[in-house]
């Protein structure tokens, strides 16, 4: 028998048991790959925001630290802080009362208090604005009311002011801790609180010294996303002229023609960002302490029913946050609308609603793809490194819109420059901007801002599949790629259709980004509400402000009827 270099002298083929096997990072290398292109594309707008702010002249920086960032830092962090508070009151007091208590109206108001995350904060602050106007529903009822005629006549607060600021973004924002706190509250079971109810502590000490403290890492959590949104904001601030981080980087770069003053005051606001996102980790590192099995949380106790004054004061309290975030802005643009019906089929609107389609369906089918690519990595491989790589994918959904779309924008800028002048260098012709100031720019921004999203609500659904799975199909002989195509992708349909709409909607609603990186002519619902009332003519913009909300309502509705099941699972 021929060894394996006598059967090679001889022309004869090698046999394949001699072809040494390929290790598995040569068999996953292209899946690996794509991962690491991914987070690379997160990562490079970061840097480029970095190197833009450390390479300027710094001729703006004097004017900036003296005028502009003690101003703008002290409004963000007032802001932040009275919306914190706002929005852990709201939440935390609401979940409380609809898992423990029986009151008129509780399992309505229950999934009820969830309706407010389809009303975007820059539609809150136009509706709020319009309904506590001069002639809006509360003065004109307070006119009314003592016989007065002018508005010099009486004191009404200012909702443009860092206060109304504060109460309109903890309006519609609230839910992000409501939801957390509610779910914790459900999970913590009636050991824990039955303990102290046999040592006789009545049910507000049992909240406040019991099931509080053992639910704060979820509700900071929870904090912490509202925080990172209230940063994320430009359309409410600048309408209600409150001059936050984010505005002055919109103020320094298109009044004072200043990209690096803007990319300086963005770094700022990327460091308070990272403390955020520091603290949320801090919070959730707490969070296995109070996880329950699920024959607990069946086996809670029975709610207090509650009579007389207090049932109605409790319905008060819950049934408020819902009017104000969702009843408010529906109320004021469904008013518009309905004395404006001849604006549905207005050009301008019929077009920003198409662009507004294509640009999030675009975006949620390349958020998914990266999602998945991004799973398969993690499912081929188990190294630390794979791992890193899918978490830096991640972070985007941390990054305000506006930190992304200026770093964004340097790096399409200079990927066009170089593109450019290679096509000149060699075929003598240039090939003018690709990416910069195209749609295109706006779909990179959005999928890097949502691939987290995509990639939790995907990995949900993977989670949720038997772990042997995968194995038992490549044990039949399967390849990776076949046991993926053919076992795991159809079991994911439903949770990659819930990623793909989660970033349809959210990507609808996408305002900061998109004003810097948009093209001229470019209008989505949201840049069309948004350029209506920059002009003061709201009611122009009150069609598409109805559009955005209508079509945001199809996560929360959906999300209201889990809401629903898991009520009716665990007996509440």
């Amino acid at each position: 028998m021929l060894k394996t270099h006598d059967a090679a002298e001889h022309g004869l083929p090698v046999p394949a048991r001699a072809t040494a096997p390929r290790t598995k990072r040569e068999r996953h290398g292209g899946a690996l790959a794509a991962a690491a292109a991914i987070a690379l594309v997160v990562v490079l707008p970061i840097a480029a925001l970095i190197l833009i702010a450390l390479s300027g002249s710094g001729a703006d920086w004097p004017h900036l630290a003296e005028n502009v960032l003690p101003r703008s830092s002290v409004t963000t962090l007032t802001l932040l802080v009275m919306v914190a508070a706002l929005t852990a009151s709201i939440g935390v007091v609401g979940a409380w009362l609809v898992v423990a208590y029986d009151f008129p109206l509780r399992r309505l108001l229950a999934w009820a208090l969830v309706l407010p995350l389809a009303v975007p904060p820059y539609l809150a602050a136009y509706a709020f604005v319009e309904f506590f106007d001069f002639t809006g529903p509360p003065q004109t009822a307070l006119r009314a009311l003592f016989g007065f005629e002018t508005g010099r006549d009486y004191w009404f607060p200012d909702i443009r002011s860092t206060g109304g600021a504060a109460i309109v973004l903890s309006s519609v924002l609230y839910p992000y801790v409501y939801l957390t706190a509610r779910v914790v509250f459900l999970m913590q079971g009636r050991n824990i609180a039955d303990v102290a109810r046999t040592l006789g502590a009545r049910p507000l000490k049992v909240f406040l010294r019991i099931l509080l403290p053992v639910a704060r890492p979820a509700i900071v959590a929870g904090v912490s996303l509202v925080l990172m949104e209230t940063i994320n904001d430009i359309g409410a601030v600048e309408y209600l002229g409150v001059r936050t981080l984010t505005f002055s980087v919109y103020s320094t770069w298109l009044n004072r023609g200043s990209l690096e003053g803007a990319a300086q005051i963005a770094t700022t606001m990327l460091a308070l960002v990272l403390g955020l996102i520091f603290l949320e980790q801090w919070a959730r590192r707490k969070q296995r302490f109070h996880g329950a099995r699920s024959t607990h949380m069946k086996a809670r106790p029975p709610r207090v029913a509650l009579a007389g004054w207090r049932a109605w004061l409790a319905t008060i309290a819950v049934l408020t946050p819902v009017l104000s975030g969702f009843g408010v802005p529906f109320y004021i643009f469904g008013g518009y609308v309905s004395r404006r019906l001849d604006q549905l089929l207005e050009p301008a609107i019929l077009d920003a609603f198409l662009t507004s389609l294509a640009t999030a369906g675009c975006t949620a089918v390349l958020t998914v793809l990266a999602a998945l690519v991004l799973l398969n990595a993690t499912r081929l491989s188990r190294a630390t490194a794979v791992a890193a790589v899918v978490r830096l994918a991640s972070t985007g959904y941390a990054l305000p819109g506006t930190i992304l779309g200026l770093g964004l924008l340097f790096v399409l800028t200079g990927f066009d420059n170089f593109v450019d002048g290679a096509a000149q260098r060699w075929f003598g012709t240039g090939t003018g901007l690709l990416l910069s100031g195209s749609a295109a720019a706006v779909v990179i921004a959005c999928s890097v801002r949502f691939i987290a999203l995509a990639e939790g609500a995907i990995r949900s659904g993977l989670e949720k599949l038997p772990p042997h799975l995968d194995q038992a199909a490549r044990s039949l002989g399967r390849t990776p790629a076949g046991s993926a195509r053919e076992v795991l992708l159809p079991l994911l349909r439903p949770a990659i259709l819930t990623a793909a709409v989660l970033v349809f909607v959210d990507t609808v609603k996408e305002l900061s980004a998109t004003i810097l990186l948009r093209p001229f002519g470019f209008n989505t619902l949201a840049t069309y509400v948004y350029e209506n009332a920059s002009r003061g003519v709201i009611e122009d913009g009150a069609v598409a402000a109805l559009l955005i909300i209508l079509t945001a309502l199809v996560p929360v509705v959906l999300l209201s009827r889990a809401l629903m099941r898991d009520a009716e699972a665990t007996q509440i």
